[in-house]
């Protein structure tokens, strides 16, 4: 079986992480890379052996040797970018959040379902071994009916105010906490305890301007902190707590809180967002958190320095697999539209200062 030839669009995430996971992977080759501005994109495609360099979109599009693109550009860019690659006939890989609103992921998902491309949305927590351990017990009733969720995701990232202002300090631009990791809590809090009946969301933002490139100070407008509160379809409150302006947070953690026992997942390691995660639990009837041991059937095939590796690199061989058998895969576009759509009544209830009702379908 020949090789599926990807385009990379995007050279931040798409470079670091993209591209090598694509290299990595048996069934791929990275045929070509697009930067706007064409030194850079012969620079990259010069460092990693990649035979085209694109300084327009349309010029990568109409390669016969890409049958599929990655999409890491920032996330104003992602719509235009994703519908051009869609209407070429290219499978998509796309980065989170997927668009500027709900109203454009379910665009690109319908356009998708109608162009029979297979799309991808890079959620990679739900390839982490500790995750999907951590779901499997939960699918198994481990602590039985649940009575409170717990989610903390306190970083300190963006903490430094001194931190170049760039796209990420701008609303209309796609940046800001929830956009970059509230995409993901979305989504996992769909894949790991189901649909979502209503929520309240109270954005803030701590770092209210940043020096630009030339050191002159610009406004920031994106959220740096969110305070989420949700009720699951079965009744169970969620507590989402986000940020990425806490000095020393506390890491990334989720606790379920059941009538058989509590299991803990997380990570203190600020320097890397998937290694360090472990499992506890606490049962009713000890007085200490024992750790959970992982069952090495969820182990990943190698892992890499870089933890973000070998996840995307999980997410990448199930979007080849879809695409060459031809059978649907998760997570797809449809995830990241959902995830988008709670981005963005989570906007309109902290506008609006009340409770949103969350429908049933998109």
């Amino acid at each position: 079986m020949s090789k599926i030839g990807v385009g990379i669009i995007g050279t931040g995430f798409g470079q670091i992480i993209h591209i090598p996971a694509l290299q990595i992977h048996p069934d791929t080759e990275v045929v070509a890379v697009y930067h706007r501005d064409r030194t850079k994109a012969q620079q990259i495609a010069d460092k990693f052996g990649i035979p085209h360099a694109c300084d327009r979109l349309e010029d990568l599009l109409a390669l016969p040797a890409v049958q599929a693109v990655t999409i890491s550009t920032p996330p104003s860019f992602h719509y235009e970018e994703a519908k051009a690659a869609i209407e070429a006939g290219k499978h998509i890989l796309l980065e989170k959040p997927v668009t500027l609103n709900a109203q454009q992921a379910i665009a690109l998902y319908q356009l998708a379902q109608k162009r029979q491309v297979v799309t991808a949305t890079d959620f990679e927590f739900r390839c982490v071994p500790q995750w999907r351990y951590f779901k499997h017990l939960l699918d198994q009733n481990h602590v039985g009916k649940k009575r409170l969720i717990q989610i903390d995701w306190l970083v300190q990232g963006r903490a430094d105010p001194k931190r170049v202002w760039n796209w990420y300090s701008q609303k209309a631009f796609g940046g800001g906490a929830l956009g970059a990791i509230g995409s993901h809590a979305f989504d996992y809090v769909r894949w790991l305890f189901g649909d979502i009946k209503s929520l309240s969301g109270q954005l803030s933002t701590g770092i209210s301007e940043r020096p630009d490139a030339n050191g002159v100070l610009r406004p920031v407008d994106a959220d740096d902190t969110c305070n989420i509160l949700l009720e699951l379809t079965d009744g169970t409150p969620c507590n989402i707590s986000l940020s990425t302006v806490t000095y020393r947070g506390r890491g990334h953690w989720l606790t379920v809180y059941g009538e058989n026992g509590t299991l803990v997942l997380g990570s203190s390691n600020q320097s890397d967002y998937v290694h360090g995660f472990s499992l506890r639990q606490g049962k009713i009837d000890r007085t200490e958190m024992e750790v959970v041991p992982i069952s090495s059937e969820y182990d990943l095939p190698k892992t890499y320095t870089d933890g973000r590796l070998a996840p995307v690199l999980a997410i990448c061989d199930r979007w080849v697999k879809s695409i060459q058998s031809g059978q649907p895969m998760t997570p797809s576009l449809y995830e990241g539209a959902w995830s988008q759509l709670l981005m963005d009544l989570t906007q309109e209830s902290h506008q609006q200062k009340k409770w949103i009702d969350v429908p049933s379908s998109i």
